[in-house]
């Protein structure tokens, strides 16, 4: 078989999707079935105008939060709590052992320690003069700890 190294310029969704097939067959023939479920906590105005909200997906049994946003104006009213203490909740229901997430320097780490969150890895320097830290946080009933 002739195989070759493409780089593409412009990669569109399909790229992405035939890179990922080959994880999720990998990871379920060692794992399991992942059982990936989207995970969409938002935060609407009374019109339904979205203000914020929490993006992520449970797998295994882990629940990952990829995106967390609120509307600057509504910032440091507890919407963030609010929005993370809902995840928290869906988590629990899914039977998953914990969260995480990740954050950079110049976003909401104490946000997250205050939440419960503890850091487990950080990247120094990325972005340059910044740091990203890697948050978890097991929830009750969960994995052991360790």
């Amino acid at each position: 078989m002739d195989v070759r190294i493409v780089t593409r310029e412009a990669p569109g969704e399909a790229d992405r999707q035939a890179v990922l097939d080959q994880i999720i067959a990998y990871n379920e023939a060692a794992a399991g079935p992942a059982h990936y479920q989207p995970v969409a906590i938002m935060l609407e105005d009374e019109r339904g105008a979205v203000l914020g909200g929490l993006w992520g997906k449970t797998s295994y049994d882990w629940m990952f939060i990829e995106l967390l946003a609120i509307a600057p104006e509504l910032r440091g009213q507890d919407h963030g709590t609010a929005l993370m203490q809902e995840a928290e909740r869906l988590a629990r229901a899914r039977g998953c052992a914990g969260i995480w997430l990740d954050s950079y320097s110049f976003q909401a780490r104490g946000f997250y320690e205050k939440l419960g969150y503890e850091v487990f890895g950080s990247i120094p320097g990325h972005p340059r003069g910044g740091e990203r830290f890697f948050f978890r946080k097991y929830l009750e009933g969960g994995a052991a700890q360790g």
